[in-house]
């Protein structure tokens, strides 16, 4: 995820300003949670002292301590506190949750100066710590990268602002643009179009978000796991378009100990606590991610196959499309599905091209 960071959303000019150099670290700190916070966001946060700093922390994961918290833990002689300023991406937290507020333990510090990148779409606290702090005498700035800082939690603030979770598009396709052979049960091994680097790749991307969705086909024809098991991380929420319940008994999603939602017409017993069946009405795209909202799923990333995708496509529900194309030809097959937005920036894996598409 640093990659797409440092293409052209977190810029790496750092002579502008201090703040922003400052700013620009607790960014890169935040990333160290991505994936672990669901539903909180990613936040970084350091404590800076006549120009140097002298404390730097970050969010854990969902019901730990915060950033700032982090940060001021970390300082080694609490005096210099009443003169620095702490550094934080996201606005801090005044309310009561599964943590104390944040501007209390600022203010506790006496710690004069905050520099605030992104005010928090939260309406629990949206300008309520940075109005906290002020009342208290504490002079705050927000807007320093606010961009770049409302881009690193655009999960977050999607789910905020459209009360719905962060759409991820992905799919790998062939030189000549086919997702897959025509028929895929006459080929005896898997077919990959993309090389093991790019498949360890989309594993990362798995861990990085709080679901991953497919269509009732994909789960027929290939018996996928939807795991992360190319990757050290967390396996996200797996969830099937499966209106019909035509998901075979036999499959890894309805074996396996990792849990699963299946989205169907008419409620399916699958008489396992860990494989839920969820009937939609009506059964549609808009009501799936009503109740993703509701569970608080905060982003989704979509593996296919392609009716899925261009499915997400044609009725205009996605944020992001990360898609590979393999220097493979098969010269018949399975259509890939079709975008018409022109790339944000792309890279190269091994002979694999993966271009980033944002709306």
């Amino acid at each position: 995820m640093l990659g797409i960071i440092k293409h052209n959303y977190i810029h790496e000019d750092l002579n502008n300003t201090k703040d922003r150099f400052y700013m620009h670290r607790c960014l890169h700190l935040a990333q160290k949670g991505l994936g672990d916070t669901y539903p909180n966001p990613i936040v970084g946060s350091v404590i800076v002292h006549q120009d140097k700093i002298i404390g730097e922390g970050w969010h854990h994961f969902a019901g730990s301590a915060h950033a700032e918290v982090h940060a001021i833990s970390s300082v080694k002689d609490k005096h210099l506190l009443k003169e620095s300023t702490l550094y934080v991406s996201l606005e801090p937290c005044s309310h009561f949750g599964k943590t104390p507020p944040c501007v209390d333990l600022i203010i506790k510090n006496k710690i004069p100066r905050v520099i605030i990148g992104s005010k928090d779409p939260n309406p629990n606290v949206s300008g309520k710590g940075i109005d906290k702090l002020r009342n208290s005498g504490c002079k705050v700035f927000q807007g320093v990268l606010e961009k770049e800082s409302d881009f690193l939690n655009r999960r977050f603030f999607t789910f905020h602002q459209k009360k719905r979770p962060y759409i991820i598009l992905k799919w790998a396709k062939t030189e000549d643009h086919f997702i897959s052979p025509e028929n895929n049960k006459n080929i005896p091994e898997i077919f990959w179009i993309t090389n093991v680097v790019s498949r360890q790749k989309s594993h990362q991307w798995r861990s990085e978000e709080a679901a991953i969705l497919i269509g009732v086909q994909t789960a027929i024809d290939d018996d996928p796991k939807l795991t992360t098991r190319s990757w050290n991380g967390n396996n996200p929420l797996r969830m099937i378009l499966d209106p019909n319940n035509r998901t075979p008994i036999t499959t890894h999603l309805k074996n396996d100990t990792n849990s699963c939602i299946f989205f169907n017409i008419q409620l399916n017993d699958l008489a396992n606590n860990l494989k839920k069946s969820i009937v939609l009405k009506p059964y549609s795209l808009i009501n799936l991610l009503k109740h993703c909202y509701k569970i608080k799923i905060q982003s989704i990333i979509i593996e296919g196959g392609g009716k899925t995708i261009q499915s997400f496509i044609d009725h205009d529900l996605w944020d992001e499309s990360r898609v590979f194309t393999s220097p493979e030809k098969i010269f018949k097959g399975i259509k890939a599905p079709t975008l018409n937005k022109k790339y944000s920036f792309k890279e190269m894996i091994d002979k694999d091209e993966l271009k980033y598409y944002f709306k």
